[in-house]
């Protein structure tokens, strides 16, 4: 089969033709649909969030149909139209057992730590498979994987509440999809921040009040729109210590500040004016969970989450395509999200 791989960090993704992965009793093969292009996946290339071993598929927003299934796998039949979650796990840990996953000591992420979605065939345990319903189109199923269920996990960890305001940093895919699932969450008002135009214009489409970074301070205009008080919730998005410092000084009495961005550079903050004197908090999000999946699946199928006006773009399964647009999420361009159809 085909594989769009990363053989070495710091340079390209190249093409590979590889074996069909084989299934274990418990696996299913899904053949891919769509697999979305993510922002952590431009890290991954460049080496900045270690991956392997190489060479390795990147990929792990991924939707498909059901093309085999092991002896022991009871819950799906070929042919099913499924979605997949990022993480094969033990299952039987404590952190398993607790529903959270993401600390499984023998988690592979896929696309990460095992082979992942840039093919035309992904082998994944059971446990990481989910229906996805008729009404979903697979490229929108893919991205509800990643960018949408991160963003309703750094929501659940802000533990955002009915009539709270929140301030959204990085207006792109999971930025969107933040907006949407706040308001479904019921904040009262959502702000989106970014220095990109068609983004700040599409958040608007979506019900998020823009406020444009390139055009002055952006916690100056939020203290000023929210007449002085700062916000309840802040989500960082981006992964740059300039923007996860706004999200801290945007902050309301008692806010929660929810870090999702990757970066290695260090935060600074300036702890008695901005978090001890408020009782602020800073939350660290790590992806999401299993659990939150089925929520997102609902909302998506009965259009409370909506990702199809002006959000997707699609490419085919070229390592040239790829590559471009890993480019240009590295230069934050105006893309939302990008798919890969095979």
């Amino acid at each position: 089969m085909k594989a769009i791989r990363l053989l070495k960090p710091g340079s390209p993704l190249e093409a590979q033709e590889i074996s069909i992965p084989s299934v274990d009793a418990r696996d299913v093969l899904v053949r891919v649909k769509a697999a979305g292009i993510c922002h952590s996946d431009a890290h991954y290339r460049a080496g900045i969030s270690p991956v392997g071993p190489l060479p390795l598929t990147l990929g792990h927003e991924v939707a498909g149909v059901v093309e085999k299934t092991g002896a022991d796998v009871k819950g799906f039949t070929i042919g099913d139209r499924v979605c997949v979650h990022y993480l094969a796990t033990c299952g039987r840990c404590a952190f398993c057992q607790a529903g959270l996953e993401q600390f499984c000591e023998t988690a592979q992420m896929i696309g990460k730590h095992r082979d992942g979605g840039y093919a035309e065939f992904i082998a994944v345990p059971e446990r990481s498979v989910f229906r996805l319903p008729d009404e979903i189109p697979f490229e929108q199923g893919a991205i509800l994987m990643c960018s949408s269920a991160t963003s309703l996990h750094a929501l659940h960890k802000a533990r955002l509440r009915p009539g709270e305001t929140v301030a959204i940093f990085g207006a792109g895919g999971l930025g969107i999809s933040a907006v949407q699932l706040a308001q479904v969450l019921g904040a009262a008002r959502v702000f989106a921040i970014d220095i990109n135009p068609r983004k700040l214009e599409l958040a608007e489409r979506f019900g998020a009040i823009s406020v444009n970074a390139s055009t002055g301070d952006p916690v100056e205009k939020i203290l000023e729109l929210t007449v002085g008080r700062g916000v309840d919730v802040a989500l960082e998005l981006v992964g740059l210590p300039v923007t996860m410092r706004q999200a801290v000084q945007s902050l309301a009495i008692l806010g929660r500040a929810a870090l999702v961005g990757l970066t290695q550079k260090t935060l600074q903050v300036a702890p008695y004016s901005e978090i001890l004197n408020k009782e602020a908090e800073i939350i660290g999000v790590s992806d999401h969970l299993a659990s939150e999946i089925p929520f997102l699946l609902d909302w998506a199928r009965a259009g409370k989450l909506d990702l199809a006006h002006g959000v997707i773009r699609t490419v085919s399964l070229e390592a040239a395509a790829v590559n471009r647009v890993l480019d240009g999420l590295e230069e934050f361009g105006d893309d939302v999200r990008v798919v890969i159809i095979p």
